[in-house]
């Protein structure tokens, strides 16, 4: 296994090699030995499954009193995978980056706390696994706009198509009226 940097310090793609044959492949996903080496959480309180159609977009998320650091992968499908830096005293507040993601591919993202996180489905259907270093809590979760123009994320969708939002990331407010990370 091995880092790959990204624009956002913090946030990492994590690949794994992937051995493939007639058969199909092989990829590991998790190690805790590889992962201590590479400076990652070793322990994850919850595991997450989402399925999301073409152009679903989930996001921006994150958890204000009990932060979660994110390792996210794409068991079926592709997506486009966002982090934000969140945090007010950062000198990469309001920065983001993005990933495209593939099953099969052998990498992930880790989003660690202080970060927004979301994704835009750029396949027919896509699966979504990822482990959280601590557990949901309601109290805590927030959100913000996935088109705040003072992010300005690049989501990768076709001209002229809208991305499909739940009411709640439809309603989420902007950077600059969110409740955030100081």
């Amino acid at each position: 296994m091995r880092l790959v940097p990204t624009a956002l310090a913090e946030v990492h793609v994590v690949e794994s090699p992937v051995y493939a044959d007639d058969r199909g492949f092989f990829t590991e996903v998790f190690r805790a030995n590889e992962f201590a080496r590479l400076g990652l959480p070793t322990i994850y309180e919850q595991d997450n499954h989402s399925r999301s159609t073409l152009h679903t977009l989930r996001g921006l998320h994150f958890q204000l009193n009990r932060p979660q650091g994110k390792l996210i992968r794409v068991v079926t499908g592709k997506i486009f995978d966002v982090a934000v830096d969140v945090r007010r005293s950062s000198p990469m507040f309001g920065k983001w980056v993005g990933v495209t993601l593939e099953a099969g591919d052998g990498r992930q993202l880790w989003v660690p706390p202080g970060f927004a996180h979301g994704f835009v489905v750029l396949s027919d259907l896509a699966d979504v696994s990822y482990k959280c270093t601590t557990a949901y809590d309601a109290a805590s979760d927030r959100g913000i706009s996935c088109n705040d123009p003072q992010i300005g994320i690049e989501w990768p969708l076709p001209l002229g198509i809208q991305a499909r939002l739940s009411a709640k990331d439809a309603a989420a407010p902007m950077l600059a009226a969110a409740e955030l990370f100081e």
